[in-house]
């Protein structure tokens, strides 16, 4: 299922929840069109989009979560593919692009944090950090909500990223992949890539 990977050194993975808006984010990215839908679960397997001339790939992992009719088990299984990609091209995965609902994020995480939790958008950005990988917060959606700064600022601690926000503006990005509004998140991606000495793959950001 996730064995479709094209043959390239240098990657830049979507992921989160699904309904968040990977696959728009992906279609802002890549200037094609992915199956997006407002029923979550659309993506079940990765959508790859690479360059033929270029030794790069982006990959808009499936989302985990709730999906409507799919079942737990598959689910489930869904995350466990998520997580093994990760780890297995972890050497070549130069930016991993968590996407977060911003006008549900700070409810979702605390409905799914407790003593004994961890909510999966808070685990998976720590695997990254665990793995090697630089996470970037893509904030979506941010077109619908009100207090921007307020909710920006609740993210970032949930996060572990002491607030105001702003001073993490390479981590946390706002952006509504819709409106075609993902500056912040081509600036917090190439302020990675530079890092990694990466700045040929400034053009695709």
């Amino acid at each position: 299922m996730f064995d479709t990977r094209p043959d390239r050194s240098a990657e830049v993975v979507l992921v989160g929840r699904s309904n968040v808006g990977k696959s728009t984010l992906m279609r802002e990215f890549t200037g094609h069109s992915v199956d997006t839908g407002q029923r979550p679960g659309v993506t079940q397997r990765p959508n790859h989009f690479d360059w033929a001339s270029e030794d790069f790939v982006i990959t808009d992992l499936p989302g985990f979560g709730f999906m409507q009719g799919v079942p737990e088990e598959r689910r489930e299984q869904i995350k466990t593919d998520v997580v093994q990609y990760i780890e297995e091209y972890a050497p070549n995965i130069l930016v991993g692009v968590l996407v977060l609902d911003g006008n549900a994020a700070v409810e979702i995480i605390d409905r799914h944090s407790g003593p004994e939790t961890i909510a999966h958008d808070i685990e998976l950005f720590g695997f990254l950090q665990d793995v090697g990988i630089p996470p970037v917060i893509a904030v979506n959606k941010m077109d619908k909500v009100d207090d921007k700064d307020g909710e920006l600022d609740a993210i970032a601690k949930r996060f572990g990223l002491h607030p105001p926000w702003k001073q993490w503006q390479d981590t946390i990005a706002p952006i509504s992949a819709k409106r075609g509004s993902i500056q912040p998140l081509n600036d917090a991606i190439r302020e990675q890539l530079q890092a990694a000495g990466r700045e040929d793959l400034f053009q695709f950001f």
